[in-house]
């Protein structure tokens, strides 16, 4: 911990949400959000027919992992998420590494998580409203296999 009146950042502060990084297979995307980084075990209940007990024991079963979703500027002539997504046929996709970074103040990583097996299930393109003044924003949604936090 920084000393009182020192200069130097404490490591007691959270880290901020604003810049991080996304790589999916080996090529850097830069993306406005990311959501739906989340992990669940199922909860297995189980009781022995002998129990003597009226009530269940419970056990972890099957993790599951929602899809995360992508949200990025239409530029012109980028069709990059629209590649990935079309490069999808049934059962023939392949299957990508994606890592995700929250940087710290230096863009240095601070937090990593890499997700398994990730492939395009959903692309969304904007709304498009003629009394608007918002950018145009497409989002892709990757399914994935396994978390890691490296």
């Amino acid at each position: 911990m920084a000393e009182k009146g020192s200069k130097e950042p404490s490591a007691a502060w959270p880290l901020v949400k604003f810049t991080f990084s996304v790589t999916i297979g080996n090529d850097e995307l830069v993306f406005q959000e990311v959501t739906g980084l989340a992990s669940e075990t199922q909860v297995i209940e189980y009781r022995a027919g002998n129990n003597a007990a009226f009530s269940t024991v419970k056990m972890p079963g099957i993790k599951k992992y929602g899809n995360v979703t992508l949200k990025k500027g239409v530029f012109k002539s980028d069709k990059s998420m629209w590649a990935m997504y079309n490069a999808v046929k049934m059962n023939t996709i392949a299957r990508k590494t994606v890592t995700i970074c929250l940087l710290d103040e230096s863009n240095a990583p601070a937090m990593t998580w890499k997700l398994s097996n990730a492939f395009p299930v959903k692309m969304t393109v904007t709304d498009m409203k003629s009394d608007s003044n918002e950018v145009a924003v497409e989002t892709m949604e990757l399914a994935y296999e396994g978390i890691t936090i490296v």
